[in-house]
């Protein structure tokens, strides 16, 4: 679900490294919300990242 239906950002992969320089797998997941906006000319709920709410690539439903 982590994924946004406007750019398509989604879940990224790397290594999270300590202070002793032990080195895991981690995940950096976007900033996705749960938006109510006009989808071809009718409101629907689509999942945003707040990246392209904050740019107006998505015009929200009242």
């Amino acid at each position: 679900m982590a994924k946004c239906e406007c750019c398509g950002k989604g879940v990224t992969f790397g290594i999270k490294v300590s202070h002793s320089h032990r080195r895991s797998n981690r995940t950096w997941k976007p900033n996705v919300r749960r938006v109510k906006a006009v989808v071809d000319g009718s409101p629907k709920y689509v999942y945003v990242c707040s990246r392209c709410l904050r740019a107006g690539k998505v015009t929200r439903a009242v």
